[in-house]
């Protein structure tokens, strides 16, 4: 693992888990240094290499990308996902319970989400943006890892990484009535106003919210912001062609 990746700050057993930034690829600009996304208009092959370096640091786990389409559905990873020519899954979360399979989103200012079951008894990853957290990307991520692991949301913890920070996220009114802004103090809260029609949404803040209205108390992460950090971050806001990071969880061994 490269030394400037994100790493969650939880401490579960029997589960490993990271988020790469730029570093340590081998992508020319406006993809430099370590893309990790198909379809960017960067070359396959570099890609490949820089996906390779990426799976060295999951610790032999295969990290299984999704086709992600900003929607809810949940897959229940296996080993035929991660086979090399498996079709990726049309999806923004996956769950696991099976060691040696990493559950990976790709991201340029959406919001990262990891979570693990106690003891290492499943694992999950959500590609959550605004429209995939408002239509319950992270609700549906959160049942399939209870599911899978025997546990309750209170049991479980979770991650939020890099992603567009309260400061550089301006949205319109259609975000605000989207989460239902004007009924729920809490929401408004994060929104704040910048000019007339538009405001700064707080992302992490929202994903918490969600969660913790799910029964999550584990939370943390979330302090990063892809944007403002020009040579840490992939952003699709700020840059329009550019990289995508990942971020991946696994089991590294047998839950308990």
């Amino acid at each position: 693992m490269h030394p400037d990746w994100l790493r969650p700050d939880w401490t579960v057993d029997g589960v490993g888990g990271l988020m790469s930034t730029r570093a340590g690829g081998q992508s020319t600009p406006p993809f430099d240094r370590l893309n990790l996304g198909t379809g960017v208009g960067d070359d396959p092959a570099v890609v490949a290499r820089n996906r390779a370096i990426f799976r060295a640091a999951t610790e032999g786990a295969a990290p299984v990308f999704l086709k992600q389409v900003h929607g809810t559905r949940v897959v229940r990873l296996a080993h035929s996902h991660a086979a090399s020519d498996a079709t990726p899954e049309e999806a923004d979360a996956s769950v696991t319970t099976e060691p040696g399979l990493a559950c990976t989103v790709l991201v340029a200012d959406c919001l990262p989400v990891l979570f693990a079951a106690p003891g290492g008894r499943a694992v999950g990853a959500a590609h959550a943006g605004w429209r995939g957290l408002k239509a319950g990307v992270l609700e549906a991520t959160l049942r399939e890892v209870c599911a899978a692991g025997v546990c309750a949301p209170e049991e479980v913890a979770v991650w939020l990484g890099a992603c567009i920070g309260p400061r550089r996220f301006e949205v319109g009114p259609d975000v605000l009535e989207a989460f239902g802004a004007a009924g729920d103090t809490a929401v408004a809260a994060c929104f704040a106003p910048v000019r007339p029609g538009k405001w700064l949404a707080d992302l992490p803040r929202l994903a918490r919210g969600r969660l913790a209205a799910a029964g999550v108390s584990q939370v943390s992460g979330g302090d990063w912001c892809t944007v403002e950090d020009t040579s840490r971050f992939f952003s699709f806001r700020r840059d329009g062609v550019t990289g995508r990071m990942a971020a991946a969880v696994w089991i590294t061994r047998s839950g308990g």
